[in-house]
């Protein structure tokens, strides 16, 4: 009986974290960079070069 009890703790205990190490991977992947939003090109418009 006590190999079942075993057996049951540490199929819980495994459940447990998957679902912890899910959410927490989840979050970090939701988390915004912090990255301004400026572009890398620009271009000039017609009528407005020096």
């Amino acid at each position: 009986m006590s190999r079942l009890l075993a057996a049951a703790l540490t199929v819980a205990a495994a459940a447990v974290l998957a679902v912890g190490a899910a959410l927490g991977i989840v979050a970090l992947l939701d988390a915004t960079p912090d990255q301004p939003n400026t572009p890398l090109i620009t271009y000039e418009q017609a009528g407005q070069g020096s």
